[in-house]
């Protein structure tokens, strides 16, 4: 076996149906008085629900979290938490609430608790994304890693089928840039293939019944499983192509993510034989790339960047961005077969080396 190194910095995880419950005890665990609950504007109602089950535990409820945690969204969270004296805060919500609260601890230290309603995974990650001026701009700081977790699968049973379609394929993209990253390590690679395997199976079930409540919990399972893959590996193409697209054109993250993924796949197949094959294998496929392809379209979600809103007339600075900063990736970034690629992504032409 090839010599790794493996350290993981996990948050405290409460897993259940039910487990909301169990909100305010894990408030008072970490020693907090006033938690500010942060949502989006869509999920305020469910965030007054969280506030009033926090009692006098909540400091209040801010719902503007929006795609992309823009620069100055964060700074009026962060001035609204200092108003209020709140010494932690709870995001309740999909990736752009969390995002929010990352964006507070990371000027503060103030300590999060993610309560994930959708499968984004970013609350099992020391990763923030703030977007300034048209650019998301990416860090890792262990300030913006969520203190404790609770995955109530009751919570995402209202999520609407075709966002939770594409919520769960992007959790598996987390997954599939850990199998080939150049940091990974076997223990890394089994929560990869595990979490897969597992929304790959659970996605079709809660697309035919979405109050399926065991399909609900096999997704926030396999969502957790790849979000610790997300958060202890290095991200390479796929990541880089999506926050370049929805940063600069503010695309909807997770359909970026679906859309892009078998293409940023089949590009770095050549150099990532084992990857596709464990991707090949979780999915129950023989070409992993056109595999997932084919499993987003027959669940309904979209395959081309044109139908999500990306203009054509912005795939050549997309391309340019991807290759003026270089990343580790297993094949070298080039120009020429990234443009192809985002053309392809962009008409949803089968993916292709």
């Amino acid at each position: 076996m090839t010599p790794f190194t493996f350290q993981a910095s996990l948050p405290r995880v409460v897993f259940g149906p039910g487990t909301l419950q169990q909100l305010p005890a894990e408030v008072e665990r970490l020693g907090a008085a006033k938690a500010l609950v942060l949502s989006t504007p869509e999920q305020q109602d469910q965030a007054q629900r969280v506030a009033e089950l926090l009692g006098a535990r909540s400091a209040g409820v801010f719902a503007r979290a929006v795609m992309h945690v823009p620069i100055e969204t964060a700074r009026e969270a962060r001035e609204e938490a200092r108003r209020l004296g709140a010494d932690c805060a709870v995001a309740i919500g999909g990736g752009s609430t969390t995002g929010l609260g990352k964006a507070i601890a990371l000027d503060s230290g103030l300590p999060i608790i993610a309560v994930p309603t959708t499968y984004a995974g970013s609350e099992m990650t020391p990763i923030y994304g703030i977007t300034e001026g048209g650019l998301k701009k990416t860090g890792r700081d262990a300030r913006v890693l969520p203190r404790t977790v609770i995955y109530d699968p009751r919570l995402t049973l209202s999520l609407p089928v075709d966002l939770s379609v594409t919520s769960g394929l992007n959790a598996i993209a987390h997954a599939a840039e850990g199998l080939y990253a150049h940091d990974g390590n076997p223990i890394l690679s089994l929560m990869a293939e595990e979490g897969i395997r597992a929304l790959a199976q659970a996605l079709p079930a809660l697309h035919r019944d979405p109050c399926d409540l065991q399909a609900r919990s096999d997704a926030l399972y396999g969502a957790w499983l790849c979000g610790v893959v997300l958060g202890n590996g290095a991200m390479g193409l796929h990541h880089k192509l999506c926050h370049t697209l929805g940063g600069s054109f503010n695309l909807p993250h997770a359909e970026v993510h679906t859309v892009v993924l078998p293409h940023a796949m089949a590009y770095n197949a050549p150099k990532a034989p084992q990857a596709m094959a464990a991707i090949a294998r979780a999915l129950r496929v023989d070409d992993a790339p056109l595999g997932l392809q084919q499993l987003a379209a027959e669940l309904g979600a979209p395959t081309a960047l044109k139908a999500i809103g990306m203009p054509a007339d912005g795939l050549d600075r997309v391309a340019d961005l991807a290759v003026s900063a270089p990343y580790p990736n297993p094949r070298p970034l080039e120009r020429t077969a990234l443009r192809a690629l985002l053309q392809r992504a962009w008409d949803g032409s089968a993916p292709a080396p």
